[in-house]
């Protein structure tokens, strides 16, 4: 009884495996969406201020090679005025 369970079970991760290798199984990602780099300046050999929005908030990041710093949170972008 365990080896039929046993053997099911492989076939059943071998079966997904297979869907998802091919193409047939969509990939999800919550990652995408959650975090979301608006701009980047760089500033020289491997540092630069980005922008990034995550859950709602806008965060000026400073980078370099080896550190990521919150320089502040920024507040919302002001609507841009109609052209005429």
């Amino acid at each position: 009884m365990q080896l039929i369970a046993v053997t099911i079970v492989l076939a059943l991760v071998g079966a997904l495996a297979w869907l998802l290798k091919s193409g047939r199984l969509p990939r999800f990602s919550t990652h995408a969406s959650a975090v979301s780099v608006e701009t980047a300046v760089s500033l020289g050999e491997r540092r630069s201020l980005v922008i990034v929005a995550v859950e709602g908030r806008r965060l000026l990041l400073g980078v370099t090679g080896t550190q990521v710093s919150l320089v502040t949170e920024l507040h919302a972008p002001a609507p841009e005025a109609p052209r005429s």
